[in-house]
C-alpha cells in the first residue's frame, strides 16, 4: 500500500501564506501569456519549457503519484468521478481539470475544494519568477517563454506537492503526447472515448489523434482504454505494447452494462451503470462489489454513464495497486458528482439547460438525451455558438432532429469564436429549414432579440388556451434568466 502523508491544512501550512496581491492580478498576469485555449498560435508545441520551468520551482512533480488521463470526450467527467471516488475511499486527491466554466480556481482542487485565493497567489509568487527567469533566457535564444497552460500546469503541481496529495488526478489539455501535463510520473494512465476534434493540431483521422493522445502512456504503467473506435485502439494497442504497458480495454476485458432506472420526478433521467469482467486476471471489482455492482449516476446522459463505468474500472486498477476503494463510497460519489455545462439545468420555468459540447461526437450525446429532458413538450429553442475551428455543419446537424427554433450567436471575448457569417452559411447547409427562421444574436450579452425569440417560442406551448404543466408567463421567466456573465474560457 502507498504511504499516506498526513493532510496539511490550509491554514496551518507555512506553503500558503496571506498575500496582498489580488485575484485580478494574477488573472491579468496570467492572460498576458500566449494562451492556444483563446488563440490559434501556430507552433511552439513541446515539453522542454515545462520541464525547465519545474526545474526551477524545485520539481514538484517528483514522487507525485498521477492518475493521468486524455482523451476526446468524457476525460473531464470521468476525472471528477475517479477524485470523487478516491476521496469518499479516505484518500487525499488533487483534481486539475480544464477547462473552466466560472473561474481558473475550477481548474486545481484538493479533496473537492477549490484553490483558495490565498494559496493560488502562494503557489504563483514563485511560478511567476521562474518564468519571468525563463523570459529572459527566452528573449536570448529568439524563443518562447512558458504559455498560460503550462504556467497553471505548474501551479496546479505545486499546490499539490504542497498541500501532500497521495494521488492527482490529471486531465490532458490537449492531446497527449506534447501537452504539459505530460510530464508526470503516473500509477495508471487511462484513454477515454476518440473523436475527430482539433484536426489542425492532432491530426485529421482518428488513429493519427489516437497517436497524439497515446503519446502518454509511460514504459510499464497500467493503461485503461476506453476507446470505441476500432482505429484508434490499434494504435493504442500497439503504443502500450512497444511500451511493454499492461493494457486492459473496454469491450475486450470489460463491458458495461447501462440501465435507465424507472421514471422518477426528476427531470434528470437516471441511469445505473454495471462493470463486467471478461478477463478477472486483468480487471475485477473491489471486495464486497459482488450483489452490489450496479451503480446510480447522478450526471445524465448514456455517455456520463459510460464515464462512470470507466471511472470504476480505474478505481479498480488502483485498488489492485494499493489504493484501498470503498465499495459503498464509490457509490455514493457517482450519485453525487456534477459538473457546470454537462447538461446543466439552470431554470425550469422555462425548462434551461446549458451543455459544452465542443465536437460532432459530443452533440450527438447531447441530442441523445436531450429529448429525456425536454419530453414535457413545448418549443424547444436551441442557443448555438462555437468556435471557428470546429465541425459546426456537424454539430448543427445533430441538433436538426430536436430543435424547433434556432438563435445563433458568438462567444463575448473570445478571439477563437466563430463568426455570425460562419455560424449562418453552416446552418443553411446543415438545417435550412431551421436557418430560415433563425434568430441572429452578435452580442449574447444583449438579451433584447433572445427574450422576443422567448415570447414567440411561448406562443407555441399554449393548448387551449392554457400553458403546459410547470410554465408561467414567459416575461417573469425572461427577466429572471439565470445565465451568468459569458467566460472568456468557452470552449
Amino acid at each position: 500500500m502507498p504511504p499516506r502523508p498526513s493532510p496539511t491544512s490550509p491554514a496551518g501550512s507555512k506553503a500558503v501564506r496571506r498575500s496582498t496581491v489580488d485575484r485580478a492580478a494574477v488573472v491579468a498576469w496570467l492572460d498576458g501569456r500566449i494562451n492556444h485555449e483563446r488563440t490559434s498560435t501556430p507552433g511552439g508545441w513541446g515539453l522542454g519549457r515545462m520541464r525547465r520551468l519545474l526545474k526551477l520551482l524545485g520539481s514538484p512533480q517528483r514522487g507525485l503519484a498521477v492518475v493521468h488521463v486524455a482523451g476526446t470526450k468524457g476525460k473531464g467527467s470521468t476525472v471528477a468521478m475517479l477524485a470523487a471516488i478516491l476521496q469518499a475511499s479516505g484518500s487525499r486527491v488533487g483534481r486539475y481539470m480544464s477547462p473552466h466554466v466560472h473561474g481558473i480556481e475550477e481548474r486545481i482542487a484538493v479533496n473537492n475544494r477549490q484553490i483558495t485565493l490565498s494559496e493560488l497567489t502562494a503557489v504563483w509568487q514563485p511560478v511567476r519568477t521562474a518564468v519571468e527567469q525563463m523570459d529572459r533566457e527566452a528573449a536570448r535564444q529568439g524563443r518562447r517563454g512558458p504559455t498560460w497552460f503550462e504556467i497553471l500546469t505548474a501551479m496546479a503541481m505545486l499546490h499539490f506537492r504542497r498541500q501532500r496529495v497521495e494521488l492527482a488526478i490529471l486531465e490532458t489539455g490537449l492531446g497527449g503526447r506534447l501537452d504539459a501535463t505530460n510530464v508526470c510520473e503516473p500509477v495508471l494512465t487511462v484513454i477515454t472515448s476518440i473523436s475527430l476534434d482539433h484536426m489542425a493540431e492532432l491530426g485529421d483521422t482518428v488513429g493519427q489523434i489516437a497517436w497524439e493522445k497515446a503519446g502518454i502512456i509511460k514504459r510499464g504503467c497500467p493503461v485503461l482504454c476506453a476507446a470505441r473506435d476500432e482505429a484508434a485502439r490499434e494504435v493504442i494497442a500497439a503504443v502500450a505494447a512497444r511500451r511493454r504497458s499492461p493494457l486492459v480495454m473496454l469491450d475486450r476485458d470489460f463491458s458495461l452494462q447501462i440501465r435507465r432506472v424507472p421514471a422518477e420526478p426528476s427531470l434528470q433521467q437516471r441511469q445505473t451503470v454495471e462493470l463486467v469482467s471478461c478477463s478477472p486476471r486483468r480487471i475485477a471489482l473491489p471486495p464486497h462489489a459482488p450483489g452490489e455492482a450496479p451503480c446510480a449516476v447522478g450526471m445524465a446522459g448514456l455517455h456520463q454513464a459510460e464515464n462512470a463505468g470507466v471511472a470504476v474500472a480505474a478505481a479498480s486498477l488502483l485498488h489492485t495497486r494499493g489504493y484501498p476503494i470503498s465499495w459503498p463510497g464509490l457509490q455514493h460519489s457517482l450519485l453525487a458528482v456534477q459538473l457546470p455545462a454537462r447538461i446543466e439545468q439552470l431554470g425550469e420555468r422555462p425548462l434551461l439547460i446549458v451543455d459544452a459540447a465542443h465536437n460532432a461526437a459530443s452533440m450527438e450525446s447531447l441530442c441523445r438525451t436531450l429529448p429525456r429532458q425536454t419530453s414535457r413538450g413545448g418549443c424547444r429553442v436551441l442557443v448555438f455558438a462555437a468556435s471557428a475551428e470546429k465541425q459546426i455543419e456537424e454539430m448543427l446537424g445533430s441538433a436538426g432532429g430536436w430543435a424547433d427554433r434556432l438563435i445563433l450567436t458568438r462567444y463575448a471575448t473570445n478571439p477563437r469564436a466563430a463568426s455570425l457569417e460562419m455560424l449562418i452559411a453552416a446552418a443553411h447547409k446543415a438545417v435550412p429549414l431551421l436557418a430560415e427562421s433563425r434568430v441572429d444574436e452578435p452580442d449574447p450579452r444583449a438579451s433584447d432579440s433572445t427574450r422576443e425569440e422567448t415570447r414567440r417560442c411561448w406562443g407555441h406551448c399554449l393548448r387551449g388556451g392554457q400553458f403546459l404543466p410547470g410554465c408561467r408567463s414567459p416575461p417573469d421567466a425572461a427577466e429572471r434568466s439565470p445565465f451568468k456573465r459569458p467566460d472568456d474560457s468557452a470552449p
